[in-house]
């Protein structure tokens, strides 16, 4: 098992994929996960290890897809007492499962970096890569004549206006950096990609000039308004290392914000949380529907329960805890 553990996690890093580790830290008898019990955990929910069962394994899944989303990690604390005081970075729950028990179980988010794909060869464009790199960040170059002599700091430069596909994954943050050589070709190319952040060095006057000739292409003001322009954050950036260091400060500021879409497959896709996950609506825990063994179908719906109890007490006033069909899942 543990060896599965660890070649999932080196999968996994090695293709750039964002998952959780979660670690069970403390118990108290008779909770079924112990110290030292570990799984990984994908961002569908595929959970690679043990981290224990009922109350326990629904709830990690829960708070594990939230630390993917807000990049940082939890102590989960599940108890019979229930939640006490707060305290920063834990998280409690209610004990709800019959066997009792207490387990704490910590939750690390394990995130990729993200990949700079730097259209173009500017002074800006060389800036921007020597910094990526200095950071840390995967950086790809794509513009006629760029060369390693010119990216001694890049991961990959090609020598070609065209973007490969290949290039494009939902950790890409793309930063248009032409300065007058293919402008269009290059922006209307980052537009159809559809990932969320598209950045265009370029005076207003200039973008609006090169948004004319693209909507004579066809792309439509939608995609246009995607575009950050001028690119970076407005710390009046004069030099080619202050502009790129002003792009790169507005990808992180993207990546913290509620704008960026979760990384879970593809541009733009949503989150499969709830395809899984079902929040008990008795005691709100959350509950695995796969291996949820207290299920009630009512009014055309399945609701899960972890702990025969709480299906009891659903069965006595089903009209109290029925989700609203704009809540169901």
């Amino acid at each position: 098992m543990f060896n599965q553990f660890l070649e999932k996690a080196q999968r996994l890093t090695n293709d750039k994929e964002p998952f959780a580790i979660a670690f069970v830290v403390n118990r108290q008898l008779p909770s079924s996960g112990k110290p030292g019990d570990k799984a990984v955990i994908e961002k569908d929910g595929t959970v690679t290890g043990w981290i224990g069962g009922g109350c326990t394994r629904g709830i990690v899944l829960k708070e594990a897809s939230a630390a993917l989303k807000e990049g940082t990690p939890r102590l989960v604390r599940i108890s019979p007492e229930g939640p006490g005081e707060p305290r920063p970075g834990v998280v409690d729950y209610n004990m709800t499962c019959q066997s009792g028990g207490t387990v704490e179980v910590y939750i690390e988010p394990v995130l990729p970096r993200p990949h700079l794909l730097i259209l173009g060869k500017s002074h800006v464009a060389m800036a921007l890569s020597r910094i990526c790199r200095a950071m840390g960040y995967p950086v790809s170059v794509v513009a006629r004549g760029a060369d390693l002599h010119a990216f001694p700091d890049a991961d990959r430069v090609l020598d070609t206006p065209v973007v490969d596909p290949a290039l494009l994954t939902p950790n890409t943050f793309i930063a248009v950096c032409t300065q007058g050589e293919n402008d269009e070709d290059a922006l209307q190319q980052a537009l159809e990609s559809e990932l969320p952040y598209v950045s265009f060095v370029a005076s207003r006057a200039k973008a609006n000039a090169v948004f004319r000739v693209l909507r004579q292409r066809g792309l439509t003001f939608e995609q246009l308004r995607r575009v950050k322009t001028p690119a970076g954050l407005d710390i009046n950036a004069k030099l080619p290392e202050e502009v790129a260091i002003s792009i790169l400060a507005e990808v992180i500021a993207f990546m913290r914000s509620e704008e960026a879409p979760e990384m879970t497959g593809k541009p733009g896709a949503e989150g499969t949380e709830n395809d899984k996950i079902f929040i008990n609506p008795v005691c709100n825990v959350p509950v695995e529907k796969a291996t949820a063994k207290h299920v009630l179908e009512y009014e055309g719906m399945n609701y899960y329960f972890c702990c025969d109890g709480c299906k009891a007490t659903f069965e006595k006033e089903p009209e109290k805890y029925a989700l609203k069909p704009e809540n169901a899942h």
